[in-house]
């Protein structure tokens, strides 16, 4: 059934392209508008042949590669025109399902955020009082993301006497379980959960913290350590997928072996020095601005098209 109405979402996509005066659509991901688009280009081949019928697709990853054959991942990695990846380690697994032929057709495409609307503020932090030491974590409550291994890392920092504390924003299936073990335990009044929190009211937390922590096990590269960075907080993520092609070990932030909480309080204990973070926060935003721009890495997808022949 879900098919049907799939393949009636395909017709409307052709008929507004049509429309539109348009022989090609990009998809941002390789999930069901992925599937629309192939159909609609299909439709569109089989109606009006004449035409240049074209599809994209962005990749990200990881949920695409856990699940290829329910992502179909590589027939729609050969059918599309071009491949856009967000990391180097992105593209080699889309690399995995493909045919050498298509590797042309696999390009750098990042994410990227608005680098002005997340200020550096590491001179504002540098100037307050130096404890506690403010941890924010930005993510859904899944296993996937380590919120587990963040609380326990922080349980270790407050032993070993360091004034701490935690805000922790997202929502999922792990908040019950995690709120249960903060209430008994030592981090009873240093760790919030604030839930969902609107895109409009990060600044103001990144604002707040001292350090951004994401232990993630799996991930693309994320836009949340982006938002980070860009404010010149210091990071602190695991070493993991496309992570290290955003992030620098001892330059923009701290790499750790995923699932290692005893690493992970170590990188926050060693990050009770304020210049050293200032020093980390500001790299972290110079790798931003270089790479990780909206406006640069729309022109790498353009380039990527004319390279492919779908733009002239």
């Amino acid at each position: 059934m879900w098919q049907i109405f799939y393949l009636v979402e395909a017709g409307v996509l052709l008929h507004e392209m049509r429309r539109a005066g348009l022989t090609h659509v990009h998809v941002h991901l390789a999930n069901v508008g992925a599937d629309v688009a192939r159909a609609a280009v299909d439709l569109g081949r089989g109606t009006d042949p004449a035409r240049a019928w074209s599809w994209s697709l962005g990749m990200h990853g990881p949920t695409e590669f856990e699940d290829v054959a329910g992502h179909d991942l590589p027939a729609k990695i050969a059918s599309a025109a071009a491949v856009a990846c967000i990391s180097d380690f992105c593209r080699s697994q889309v690399m995995r399902h493909s045919a050498q032929d298509v590797w042309p057709r696999l390009g750098l495409v990042r994410m990227g955020v608005d680098v002005e609307q997340y200020p550096g503020l590491a001179a504002q932090r540098r100037r307050r009082t130096p404890s506690p030491l403010r941890v924010l974590f930005v993510g859904r409550l899944v296993p996937e993301k380590g919120p587990g291994v963040l609380v326990e890392a922080l349980e270790e920092v407050v032993a070993r006497g360091v004034d701490v504390e935690a805000r922790v924003v997202g929502g999922g299936p792990l908040a019950e379980q995690l709120r249960t073990r903060l209430a008994r335990g030592p981090l009873a009044d240093r760790v919030v959960l604030l839930g969902p929190v609107g895109q409009d009211d990060m600044p103001a937390l990144h604002a707040w913290a001292d350090v951004f922590c994401l232990p993630s096990f799996a991930e693309g590269v994320p836009v949340v350590l982006m938002e980070a960075m860009a404010s010149e907080l210091p990071v602190i993520t695991t070493r993991i997928a496309g992570i290290p092609e955003l992030v620098e070990e001892g330059v923009s932030g701290r790499l750790l072996n995923p699932g290692r909480a005893d690493l992970l309080a170590d990188a926050l204990t060693g990050m009770t020095n304020a210049e050293q973070r200032a020093e980390l926060g500001r790299a972290g935003r110079r790798r931003v601005v270089e790479e990780f721009q909206p406006e640069s890495n729309a022109r790498r997808l353009l380039e990527l098209l004319r390279h492919v022949g779908v733009l002239g």
